[in-house]
């Protein structure tokens, strides 16, 4: 008869049960139980919650760079002039960029002026880069041209410069207020080259997201542009954007057939490829660290079960002399071990989703507490703790956590069924 008894019977889930549920005098094996479940709980918590902030930081960070940088930037190899300066401007940008935008996969292109001076206003100093762009490319970045996060009227943009918030805040300026740029190498007369100072209005002030970009970055109409920066009919580089920018390689080799025979390219990969490679090698390394964290939690199922096992010794023994077989003892402890870190992983995950959810009231929170200044911009690049749930990411924590929970607990069940009934009830 006992042999016929199948897998999980209902006596068997009746068994688990009423063991999960026992009383201190009966053990204590239900304390073991909660420190167990409380232990699955918060390390499934804490991996979901790394994961999900890991991916928030990549994909807002990448977020950033191509919402208000190029994909692509084309230049050209220097050249060397009759007078010896060493020339990389691109003189026929319009075709060239033209030409660029029938490209396959490309979706904008935009010539640019690139240059470092110094702004000014009243007593206030920074130092800025410049962009020279047109207002209809200028109009073309995501992260530039957001109601949401700017004042004043880009449409405005051909009559004064656009500003980052970053440099606004540097100077005190508000829009309507008049900025003097001071450029070095300016007004070329016959005694030399003297600083260039022109002064425009502050038309537009806009928040890319990235206190690298806000603190540092001014955008003047082209043609100013060119004027100011002495590229009189050139331009220094064309930037390009794609559909995919992710898979930004796959455009490279087309996008060089048709830039010219002097063209190189600079991709975003380029530029912060150095960055990325250090959050994935972070986001391994933190993975590792956080499943050695779910295994030690997983450790407590093992030691309530053994416990368990210990205490259950007469119990065994006469359910062996009853008719119960080896592996109806086994699922029995296995039973309790498994729903010890099904429920434990359970509410690990909506404890995780729950603060990835309402990371923001959560991070105001201890912000409050703490004072401000929890959160430096200046030091991480973007303004807040970012979290982006991924169901990869949830179903991968599950995995871990249920495929260790349930191997752990195999050794305790096997030591429980391997135990001699007779052994068991000789003392009793």
């Amino acid at each position: 008869m006992a042999s016929q008894t199948t897998p999980f019977a209902p006596f068997e889930w009746m068994i688990a049960w009423r063991y999960l549920r026992a009383r201190r005098a009966e053990g204590g094996v239900s304390t073991m139980t909660w420190i167990s479940l409380i232990g699955i709980t918060l390390a499934v918590f804490a991996l979901i919650a790394t994961l999900a902030v890991r991916s928030g930081f990549r994909a807002e960070f990448v977020d950033t760079i191509l919402g208000a940088n190029a994909h692509v930037t084309v230049y050209q190899i220097g050249e060397v002039t009759e007078t010896g300066r060493i020339d990389r401007t691109i003189a026929d940008y319009e075709a060239r960029a033209a030409a660029l935008r029938e490209v396959t996969g490309v979706t904008r292109t935009a010539p640019i002026v690139r240059g470092q001076v110094m702004a000014n206003l009243r007593s206030q100093n920074a130092g800025v880069q410049v962009f020279g762009m047109s207002a209809e490319d200028l109009a073309g970045l995501p992260r530039i041209a957001d109601p949401e996060t700017s004042e004043g009227d880009i449409a405005r943009f051909g009559e004064g410069v656009a500003i980052g918030s970053g440099v606004a805040r540097e100077l005190g300026a508000q829009v309507g207020d008049r900025i003097k740029l001071i450029s070095p190498n300016g007004v070329r007369t016959a005694f030399g080259t003297s600083p260039r100072i022109n002064a425009y209005e502050v038309t537009y002030i806009f928040s890319a997201g990235r206190y690298d970009i806000d603190r540092v970055r001014v955008y003047l109409p082209l043609a100013e542009a060119q004027s100011f920066f002495n590229r009189e009919g050139v331009v220094d580089e064309i930037e390009v954007m794609v559909e995919e920018p992710e898979e930004v390689a796959d455009y490279l080799d087309d996008i060089l057939m048709v830039a010219g025979e002097r063209a190189q390219v600079w991709t975003w990969r380029d530029a912060s490829g150095g960055f990325l490679r250090a959050l994935e090698v972070e986001d391994n390394v933190m993975f590792i660290i956080l499943s050695i964290l779910v295994l030690i939690a997983a450790m407590n199922i093992v030691s309530g079960l053994i416990m368990l096992v210990k205490n259950k010794g007469r119990d065994i023994g006469i359910l062996r002399t009853m008719g119960l077989t080896e592996g109806s003892i086994l699922r029995v402890f296995f039973i309790c071990g498994a729903f010890t870190g099904i429920i434990g992983t359970a509410m690990g995950v909506i404890l995780g989703c729950l603060f990835a959810i309402y990371i923001d009231p959560l991070f105001s929170f201890v912000n409050y507490v703490m004072g401000g200044g929890v959160w430096d911009p200046s030091i991480r690049g973007i303004y807040a703790l970012p979290a982006e749930l991924h169901l990869g990411d949830v179903l991968s924590a599950v995995a871990l956590s249920l495929g260790l929970s349930f191997v752990v607990t195999i050794f305790p069940a096997r030591r429980a069924a391997r135990m001699n009934p007779v052994e068991a009830l000789r003392y009793e």
